[in-house]
Order: C-alpha cells, then sequence, then structure tokens
C-alpha cells in the first residue's frame, strides 16, 4: 500500500557509482513514498543509446513515472544549464500532482545544479579541479573556502564553507576566466532550487562494486551492447558527437573501427568503468549531508524510508 511521505522532504536524492544498484532501491523507494523519477544522467536522456547506458527498463518506467529519459536524438546538444531547464519544469509538473520528486542518477554535475545552481561553464579543467579536490581533502573545505574570499569575496558570502562542490566550481570559474565568478553567474544558472530535500548515497567496498562492474560489462554484452552501437552508427550519427564518446559507446566504437580487438575493447571498458566509479564517489562524497547505506541493508528492511529517515535523526 502506497504510504504519504512521513517527513518535510519533496524532493529526495539516490545518488552513487555506477552499477552500486541505484535502480533497485529507487523503484522500491518509489513505491513507499508516492514519487516519481527524474533521471539525473547524461546519456540517458538520448534515445537509441539504451543498453550502454543502463538506462531503466521499459517495464520499469511503465511500473513508476520517469522523466528525462529518452528525451533527445544522439545529435542534439544537452548541458548541465539544458538539464537544469527541463529538470526544474518537471520537479513542477510532479509537485503540482501531489507526488515526491526522487532524483536518481550518477552525474553529479546535473544534481548539483538542480539543488545548488550552477555557474557557466567556463571550461573544464581536470587537473586544476583534482588540484583543488585535494586542497579540500588534506588542509579542510574551510581552508579552500578562504582562498576563495581573496579570489571573490562576493561568491565566498554566498557559498558555505562546507559546500566544496560550489566552492571549487567558483575558484574554477575565476582562475580560468581572469574574473570573479560572481560576476559572470547568472541569477538563473546560480539560483539553488529552493526546496528542502534530502540525499540518500549508496555504497558498497571496493571488491564488491568491482565485481559488480565487470558483471554489468559482460550483462551490456550479452544483451547486445555491440549490436547496438552498430544500429546508431547505421543510421547515420557521427562518432564523434559527444554521447558517442561518453563510457563505453567510446570503447565499443573504438573495437568496430579496428582499433583493438573484442577483448581488450571489454577490459579497457571495465578499467575505465572503475576508474569512473572512484571519481563518483569522490564528487559525492564531498557533500556532508548526504547519508550512506550499503544497498543490501536498505532492501532488507519493510520499509526503507523509514529506515532512513531514522537514520536521519537517530532515537
Amino acid at each position: 500500500m502506497t504510504q504519504a511521505l512521513p517527513a518535510p522532504f519533496p524532493i529526495v536524492s539516490i545518488v552513487g557509482p555506477t552499477a552500486v544498484g541505484k535502480t533497485e532501491i529507487s523503484m522500491r523507494l518509489a513505491r513507499e513514498i508516492r514519487a516519481e523519477i527524474l533521471g539525473v544522467d547524461s546519456i540517458q536522456v538520448y534515445r537509441l543509446l539504451d543498453i550502454g547506458s543502463a538506462k531503466p527498463s521499459r517495464q520499469e518506467r511503465k511500473a513508476v513515472p520517469h522523466h528525462l529519459i529518452d528525451i533527445l536524438d544522439p545529435d542534439e546538444p544537452f548541458d548541465a544549464a539544458l538539464f537544469l531547464q527541463k529538470a526544474r519544469r518537471a520537479v513542477a509538473s510532479i509537485l503540482s500532482r501531489g507526488n515526491t520528486v526522487l532524483l536518481v542518477g550518477g552525474t553529479g554535475l546535473y544534481l548539483s545544479a538542480l539543488l545548488r545552481g550552477l555557474g557557466p561553464a567556463a571550461g573544464e579543467d581536470p587537473a586544476l579541479r583534482a588540484q583543488l579536490r585535494r586542497i579540500a581533502s588534506t588542509l579542510g573545505p574551510e581552508t579552500l573556502h578562504r582562498h576563495l574570499e581573496r579570489m571573490d569575496a562576493t561568491s565566498a558570502k554566498r557559498i558555505s564553507p562546507r559546500d566544496v562542490f560550489r566552492t571549487i566550481r567558483a575558484m574554477e570559474i575565476t582562475i580560468r576566466t581572469g574574473r570573479p565568478a560572481s560576476s559572470i553567474l547568472s541569477p538563473f544558472e546560480r539560483t539553488p532550487i529552493g526546496l528542502p530535500h534530502i540525499t540518500v548515497g549508496l555504497i558498497r567496498n571496493r571488491e564488491e562494486l568491482y565485481r559488480r562492474i565487470d558483471e554489468r560489462v559482460d550483462a551490456m554484452l550479452a544483451q547486445g551492447f555491440v549490436e547496438e552501437v552498430k544500429a546508431v552508427l547505421a543510421l547515420g550519427y557521427s562518432p564523434l558527437l559527444k554521447p558517442l564518446r561518453s563510457l563505453g559507446y567510446r570503447h565499443i566504437i573504438r573495437f568496430l573501427q579496428g582499433e583493438y580487438g573484442l577483448e581488450e575493447a571489454v577490459s579497457t571498458l571495465k578499467r575505465d568503468t572503475r576508474r569512473y566509479a572512484k571519481r563518483q564517489l569522490t564528487w559525492f562524497r564531498a557533500d556532508p549531508g548526504t547519508l550512506w547505506f550499503h544497498p543490501d541493508e536498505l532492501m532488507a528492511k519493510e520499509h526503507i524510508w523509514t529506515w532512513i529517515t531514522g537514520a536521519r535523526h537517530p532515537s
């Protein structure tokens, strides 16, 4: 029986690395709290890219309403700003029906854009971002925030010293553009959604997660991943398109182009997926408010939501 949401959270997020088990938990939780799922994934928005993006099945999408899945063709542009526009409209629509918004996915930038606001892209610099994250990790987020205060006092006043993501983003924009981030952020992009929310993180030990990643890649091949990529390319889509350069698709394309054999493609894909999962964990762990659980721990409970709220407010 569907129960009403027992806490004032119109938005609930399920985050975690790829293959950790977000889909299974989200489907259970959606039924418990009368939720509709809003996908937070940069590849699942594209039609035709089903197997490689681990898209929810048609049966799952029929059982629980899903949003921002299969909304674009592979050659249509999509970024965090466009996600923000579409996601806010979806949130308003879901809430208007009296349902909970369940954000599910592994694209941390998109999630942060919706919940915290986002600055305009200044060009990504992975090395710079990694350096700033190391500072936050070794010296503490407050130290990083003091650096931001010297660079851009206005942004520093607006951003909490504990908000590592937004601190790093403001510093990255400032360093790369030579202008304070506060002077170039649009009001729409920098405005958080402004609704109460809770974030649930799913985590497994490294060996378990890596085994599940390997099993997922093997399952993707068995489901016809190579054939899926062939079909997309046969429609005339360029292998240089952004979604076709994403994890998995670029590996199969290189195999199809003869750069290496299938065994090497699969091995490289498994390795790169493990590395991607590690980066995802680093991103999501930067949010000190996330409640972390092993998926099996939640699945064993009769009522997942009761267990989650109990962990948030222990007796």
